[in-house]
């Protein structure tokens, strides 16, 4: 294993590698259905979550849905 140090949403942040997005996203303990994933400024699509490799040095924004009204 190696560390990864990543900024998500702007703030920097040291991960296991190798890693996915999905991966990612269980250790910030978010559900895959509630959010929108960028890396390096291109949006990815939910199924191609668990094979997208983050690398070090990567941009990763994070936007979560709320439910309300």
């Amino acid at each position: 294993m190696t560390r990864l140090t990543l900024t998500v949403n702007g703030d920097p942040r040291v991960i296991e590698g190798p890693a996915t997005l999905a991966d990612l996203l269980r250790q910030l303990e978010l559900d895959a259905r509630m959010v929108v994933v960028e890396l390096n400024r291109e949006i990815v699509r939910r199924p191609r979550l668990a094979e997208t490799e983050v690398q070090n040095g990567d941009s990763v924004e994070l936007v979560h849905f709320v439910g309300g009204g």
